[in-house]
């Protein structure tokens, strides 16, 4: 429950902010008053900022990266490798992995991986988007880089069992990265190495 600090605006502001991840009713208080303490045009800024962003990113419907505009910055640019594309949970990891500078072919961002506990089936996330983008024939590679968790290695295996007749190679990053650690969370050097020196990932398991 938000404490009330004499002022009703403040309090709606104040329990507005302590929605967002990782910020607590304290936080929340502090940057509400930094932003009380500021002109207002910093407010109308952030305000307006927001409002747009919102409003206006959507996400590629080639890839699921967001994008302002129809097609991604990333699927639009031709001098990406078009043969090669990298399968990411969200699009943090996408932002992640262009840090490494790593990567030069596309992304593909499933929005999520294969959770039973969560409720989160195959046909919740954005896998059979991938299977026709496999089967069109143009990629020759297809990199899973999703966090090396239980649902991470769950999502991988169901990927690579739904490619499994296709002509395309499946690889997955190398192990380089801590077992159940989240990609997003991973050093660009660790990350950068775990993309250059992955693997098939028929040869990370025993059928």
């Amino acid at each position: 429950m938000i404490t009330s600090y004499n002022s009703s605006l403040l309090d709606k502001a104040v329990a507005e902010l302590s929605k967002l991840p990782g910020i607590g009713e304290k936080t929340a208080l502090r940057l509400a008053l930094y932003l009380l303490r500021k002109e207002p045009e910093m407010s109308e800024a952030l305000g307006s900022s927001i409002i747009e962003m919102r409003r206006h990113i959507h996400y590629c419907p080639e890839c699921h990266n967001i994008s302002d505009e129809g097609t991604c910055s990333i699927c639009s640019d031709r001098r990406r490798d078009r043969s090669t594309v990298c399968v990411v949970e969200n699009v943090k990891d996408v932002i992640t992995i262009e840090a490494t500078r790593e990567h030069h072919g596309l992304y593909h961002v499933l929005g999520g991986v294969i959770s039973p506990l969560d409720g989160i089936a195959p046909s919740d996330i954005e896998i059979e988007s991938l299977v026709e983008r496999v089967g069109k024939g143009e990629i020759k590679e297809v990199i899973l880089a999703l966090s090396p968790t239980l649902e991470g290695d769950t999502t991988n295996f169901y990927i690579y069992r739904r490619l499994a007749e296709m002509p395309v190679e499946v690889t997955m990053l190398a192990r380089g990265l801590s077992i159940g650690n989240e990609l997003e969370y991973t050093d660009e050097l660790t990350l950068g190495r775990s993309i250059m020196n992955r693997m098939p990932f028929k040869d990370t398991f025993h059928e």
